[in-house]
């Protein structure tokens, strides 16, 4: 049977105030919404009503597309127990960072499924509809974590969308976990994860070939983990490109996430790894580094880069200070890229929504369109800008039509 309801008294963004061809600020202007099995099937201008249809009042709230988190690890959070800080053992490296959680996994697996419902329900109120998970695979807890995670997502499905990366946290070769890697993936897993070839697994080629091995004999994608420096980090982003060369089938299908090395080269390097990398559809999640070297988003973006970002470690062994908010991230980028002007505030949302925005560059609305699907958030802010620039907080969380969650 169908579901249909108008949303009425939303917010949308409708252009931007120019004034001597500057943007000085947004338009907005109300409208209602008819939704039909969790897509957008009509817009109208002003408040509608129509015989015999649900209506909902949006309470002049502005409406924004949801958020995206393209890289969370919801497996080995310490959020929802006790307060923990990171890096217990004072590890000051991968490789005791990687003894650290050998310790600590054991402790953490038999409540892990409410630890992960608990950051499921802070993701969720913070406006975000779909996350990408890395999930630890690796002997010390064999395929316990996946388990616990896929139980914890079982009340979510109609909640949110979330993919998981089979992701080897302790070296896909240093620790063996080739064969649990695959029965990883043949339990569901969409993509196939990987750790810095060279430093962890010391065999960059042998690491990078049972990773491309996986992905190709399982038919999924890879988003692999690189945090090398140059010396090493560039030589693994030259071969998975060249991989993709040879193996047209994974086009389209390799995030590199944070890739730190990208931010240590000459911009001539840049230029050419940028345009293969967009070439090739390779797509960049950076969690934008605060303290360290600035990673060049914008120039990669300009260049034709797919960029996505994520909240990364929310309050674990390797950082305490996530919030679990995308909106944070479009903040970030705007503190990191930006002067702060309305037009660029407007433009740091991509960052958050996998690069949708309600405004084209140019002004013209962009989001949403009819025929989108209906997943929303509904925030008391002007516009976009001062969403990203003052992180107003979510007020209601809509996700294929249906309102998941509101603000009590």
């Amino acid at each position: 049977m169908s579901e249909r309801y108008l949303l009425t008294n939303v917010r949308l963004e409708q252009g931007f105030i120019r004034r001597q061809g500057v943007v000085q600020g947004t338009e907005c202007a109300e409208f209602t919404l008819d939704i039909v099995d969790g897509r957008i099937s009509a817009i109208y201008a002003g408040t509608q009503r129509l015989p015999g249809v649900a209506w909902l009042d949006a309470g002049g709230y502005l409406m924004l597309p949801a958020t995206r988190d393209e890289h969370i690890h919801l497996d080995k959070t310490f959020y929802g127990g006790p307060w923990r800080a990171a890096r217990e053992s004072g590890a000051q490296d991968i490789f005791g960072m990687i003894v650290l959680e050998q310790e600590i996994l054991p402790t953490l697996l038999p409540t892990s499924v409410q630890r992960t419902h608990a950051l499921l329900q802070l993701v969720q109120q913070q406006g975000t509809t779909y996350v990408r998970s890395h999930c630890n695979i690796e002997p010390v807890s064999g395929l316990q974590s996946l388990l616990h995670l896929l139980e914890a997502l079982a009340p979510w499905r109609e909640k949110l969308q979330c993919e998981i990366v089979a992701f080897p946290q302790h070296g896909l070769l240093r620790s063996g976990s080739l064969s649990l890697m695959r029965e990883a993936l043949a339990l569901g897993c969409e993509w196939v994860g990987g750790l810095d070839p060279s430093k962890v697994d010391g065999d960059m080629v042998r690491s990078l070939e049972a990773t491309l091995e996986l992905a190709v004999e399982a038919g999924k994608g890879i988003d692999y983990h690189l945090h090398e420096d140059k010396s090493t980090g560039i030589a693994c982003i030259r071969y998975l490109l060249d991989a993709l060369e040879r193996e047209p089938a994974l086009r389209g299908k390799l995030t590199l996430s944070h890739a730190y090395c990208l931010a240590q080269i000459e911009p001539a390097e840049l230029s050419e790894l940028a345009g293969q990398m967009a070439e090739l559809g390779v797509s960049l999640a950076s969690c934008l580094p605060l303290g360290k070297g600035v990673m060049p988003l914008p120039y990669l973006r300009e260049r034709g880069v797919r960029l996505l970002s994520g909240t990364d470690s929310v309050i674990d062994h390797w950082s305490p200070f996530g919030s679990a908010s995308m909106l944070d991230k479009a903040h970030d980028w705007a503190r990191l890229y930006t002067r702060g002007s309305e037009f660029e505030l407007s433009r740091a949302l991509a960052i958050a929504t996998g690069n949708c925005l309600p405004l084209t560059d140019s002004g013209d609305r962009a989001w949403p369109k009819v025929n989108d699907e209906a997943s929303f958030i509904l925030l008391n802010a002007a516009c976009s800008a001062q969403v990203v620039a003052r992180l107003t907080a979510v007020e209601a969380v809509y996700f294929r039509g249906k309102r998941v969650w509101t603000r009590e």
